[in-house]
């Protein structure tokens, strides 16, 4: 699916973050023949992939790239800068990690978060926001085993949306998107804050509501009882996010027309992106369940829990995510679909 335009002729670009999505995006651009340095802080991922390169695994394909891969360390023995860096750690890591590749972005060079949560405020914060770009994404990936992902959603399947902070760099929107269609669809948005939130509609309905009761999206949408759950999560972080200001903006490849029908629009979104992902893909919040990391969960969930508390729009739904996915971090429960009984419990306290 390699799509070039002439202004990525000679570009390098950095992939921070190479984990599941991560290391999708890095393949996907490598496979293109792009200069792409890539860096995580998985140490054995690292190693696995400087020896024996890096595999994705996808639904009747493979693709398996050589790569140049580098520890977070290796970051300050770097003598270039990069045109590009495609930050791509989890939200909460995206403070730290900009501040650490920012002596390494070229003057005229963009960072773009391609993340879950409304991380673009703080990268505009530190790399400026003319160097700034936003983006959302969607595609789904598993990484447990060093150097082997597995990509539930290929290239045709994924969305990625684009959108500048600062009106000057709305020129330079084009040629990223054509680096980006190596990756998947691309969209360009003049509205990319709204289009960020709309993704975190979604993920308040798709990951810590799902993730909690052990279930893949599919198996969740098809379960009746949590159904309704996630669809309530969902229509609560659409209230907090039109009270903050934030318009329905299209993702995932949808038409504003297809976006228009606002009585089906939470369950049109569930349903194409169970669809999109298929019945066996585990989100990354399940992900980090199964390997005892922290989630992005209270940068999803329990953002709009507390926005909403602000803004004195009601969130019991997410904020019972929240409070049961920490449970879950803290060992003292595990994923299960009786967690879906605790959480009504706590919406009712």
């Amino acid at each position: 699916m390699a799509m070039a335009g002439s202004d990525r002729l000679g570009k390098s670009i950095a992939v921070l973050g190479t984990g599941a999505n991560g290391g999708c995006v890095a393949a996907d651009l490598v496979n293109a023949g792009l200069d792409v340095t890539l860096i995580d802080q998985w140490p054995e991922h690292v190693e696995e992939m400087r020896l024996n390169g890096l595999t994705v695994e996808m639904p009747g394909r493979r693709l398996h790239v050589d790569v140049s891969a580098h520890h977070l360390c290796d970051v300050c023995t770097f003598q270039r800068r990069f045109d590009y860096v495609f930050l791509m750690p989890k939200a909460y890591d995206t403070g730290w990690m900009a501040h650490l590749i920012l002596p390494y972005l070229s003057e005229d060079g963009i960072m773009v978060g391609i993340q879950n949560a409304m991380t673009a405020a703080e990268i505009a914060a530190i790399a400026g926001s003319d160097r700034t770009v936003a983006c959302v994404i969607e595609l789904s990936s598993e990484l447990f085993t060093p150097g082997l992902i597995q990509r539930n959603t290929p290239p045709e399947k994924s969305w990625l949306g684009i959108g500048a902070l600062d009106p000057a760099q709305q020129a330079r929107l084009p040629a990223l998107r054509d680096i980006l269609l190596n990756v998947g669809r691309v969209s360009i948005t003049d509205d990319i804050l709204s289009a960020k939130w709309m993704k975190l509609v979604v993920n308040s309905m798709s990951l810590g509501p799902v993730a909690m009761l052990g279930l893949t999206p599919f198996e969740a949408v098809n379960t009746p009882g949590a159904r309704e759950f996630l669809l309530r999560a969902g229509s609560e972080a659409l209230a907090v996010g039109q009270q903050l200001g934030y318009s329905i903006e299209p993702i995932f490849g949808l038409s504003p027309d297809e976006m228009k029908d606002t009585n089906r629009l939470l369950e049109m979104l569930i349903e194409k992106l169970a669809g999109d992902i298929g019945p066996t893909a585990r989100d990354c919040v399940l992900q980090d369940h199964l390997k005892g990391r922290y989630s992005e969960v209270d940068l999803i969930n329990g953002h709009v829990a507390v926005e909403g508390a602000r803004l004195g729009v009601a969130a019991p739904a997410n904020r019972a995510v929240a409070a049961v996915s920490a449970r879950i971090h803290a060992g003292e429960l595990t994923p299960d679909p009786a967690n879906l009984e605790l959480a009504m419990e706590l919406i009712d306290e």
